[in-house]
């Protein structure tokens, strides 16, 4: 599976030149993007309507960043050409195969904003020459160039949510030692890290076989067998090569998301780890693979570390939650009722698969769907009735033999309707970023008296 913008968006080298001329052009800050008001004066120059042109930012923006980077860019533009060419601007056109045989745009009166714009960037690089002194690390909205934004411009929706954290938030945290009470201090990774899914269910429900099924490949450190294989916390994400990080570096690692989870102790630390690889897909999303969950004569044993608080805390960073569920293992144990009970507020994150589905026949699939509800209904305590996908997700052909033809007509719309709602977490995740926000700031509102009687 791959997530991205689809055809739409490559271009030839020379185009590709012309592109970043005007990206240039059109960056009028300097500061690698393209907002709301740059779009507005540039994209005017195709004298296209206002409907077709805020239909062509809603595309090419199709991560609801509130702003443009040169990928988002040349995407724009090329809908720009396609838009003057006559052709309907829709969410299914960036599937065509139109890709490198769109032309530019014409863009009328572009050689006049270039005039306007080369005495502007003389003096830019007059400053550049006498800038000698560098940025500290610590100002998250200090320009990334010498032209300084003026202190109430904001670039993109996340660069808002950390002014207003590090203006209005934070301080009241630090005064009332609310990070002490509640929750830690948020940290700049904690904006702008990727969307999370992450993966609960007992051993052997096919954990581990899911991210292998979507990556198209093992990652550092996978192992898959009938038994309990998986006996940490792996977080599956990008990098330059492939590696596996300990969990006691990763935690204090400032360019990630995981210091909190310092919190839960070295025995915690020491089943954790990060598995690093270069992928599309992990590009955009980082999964995290969990051991599985006991039942049985084997809960009885007490884990080395508080798990349910462990899942909790992921509960709270994570984008998407999915419950995994075998045909053959549809008893929840103890130690399944708390972690499931460990992810109320997070509702509208859970998703129920039920997977290896092509085990058992058309007759016995039904039976098995009406239990695994049944016993949901009964731990999840929601009026709601919970989607659940029936599939069979590993690299194995379906066993039409079991399922019949109509059993693997199922699954693979199943399967279809699964991907689409994981292609849709990068765009839904500033809004997931958004609520968030909100939910902290109402946490605060409420435990600001508790903590400033606890403080006196």
């Amino acid at each position: 599976m791959e997530i991205g913008s689809g055809p739409i968006g490559s271009c030839s080298k020379e185009d590709l030149k012309i592109y970043q001329d005007w990206f240039n052009l059109a960056d009028s800050d300097g500061d690698g993007r393209i907002t709301g008001n740059d779009a507005t004066n540039f994209f005017a120059l195709s004298k296209l309507s206002r409907p077709e042109l805020k239909q062509v930012w809603a595309l090419a923006d199709s991560k609801r960043q509130g702003f443009l980077g040169v990928t988002e860019f040349i995407t724009a533009m090329q809908l720009v050409s396609l838009a003057q060419a006559g052709h309907e601007l829709t969410s299914e056109i960036l599937k065509t195969s139109v890709n490198k045989d769109v032309p530019p745009p014409s863009m009328e009166g572009l050689e006049t904003l270039v005039a306007k714009t080369s005495g502007l960037t003389i003096n830019a690089q007059s400053e550049l020459n006498a800038f000698t002194q560098p940025q500290p690390s610590s100002q998250w909205f200090s320009s990334k160039t010498v032209k300084k934004l003026p202190l109430n411009a904001v670039t993109s929706i996340i660069d808002g949510l950390k002014r207003l954290y590090i203006e209005k938030l934070k301080p009241l945290e630090v005064t009332y030692r609310f990070n002490d009470f509640v929750s830690p201090l948020l940290t700049n990774s904690d904006f702008d890290a990727k969307p999370m899914v992450m993966l609960l269910g007992q051993y052997s429900t096919g954990k581990t076989t899911f991210i292998k099924h979507l990556l198209r490949c093992d990652y550092p450190g996978a192992h898959i067998g009938p038994e309990p294989t998986t006996d940490r916390f792996v977080v599956v994400m990008s990098g330059p090569d492939e590696r596996s990080i300990p969990g006691n570096t990763i935690a204090v690692h400032a360019d990630m998301p995981f210091s909190g989870l310092t919190t839960f102790g070295g025995s915690f630390l020491s089943k954790f780890q990060c598995s690093q690889m270069p992928h599309p897909l992990l590009d955009e999303i980082t999964f995290v693979d969990t051991p599985g969950v006991l039942s049985g004569e084997k809960q009885r044993t007490q884990r080395s570390y508080d798990f349910t608080g462990v899942i909790s805390w992921f509960a709270a960073k994570c984008d998407l939650i999915l419950l995994l569920f075998d045909p053959h293992k549809l008893d929840i144990s103890d130690e399944f009722k708390r972690v499931i009970s460990s992810l109320r507020g997070h509702d509208d994150k859970i998703r129920v698969v039920l997977n290896k589905a092509d085990q058992v026949d058309t007759q016995q699939l039904m039976r098995v769907y009406g239990a695994l509800m049944w016993s949901l209904g009964k731990v999840l305590n929601t009026p709601e009735v919970v989607r659940v996908y029936i599939g069979s997700f590993n690299d194995k052909p379906v066993n039409e033999a079991s399922t019949g033809p109509m059993g693997r007509d199922l699954f693979e719309k199943e399967q279809d309707d699964l991907l689409a709602d994981l292609v849709d977490i990068p765009k839904k995740a500033c809004d997931r970023r958004i609520n968030e926000f909100v939910k902290r700031s109402s946490c605060i509102y409420v435990s600001v008296p508790d903590c400033s009687c606890i403080r006196l």
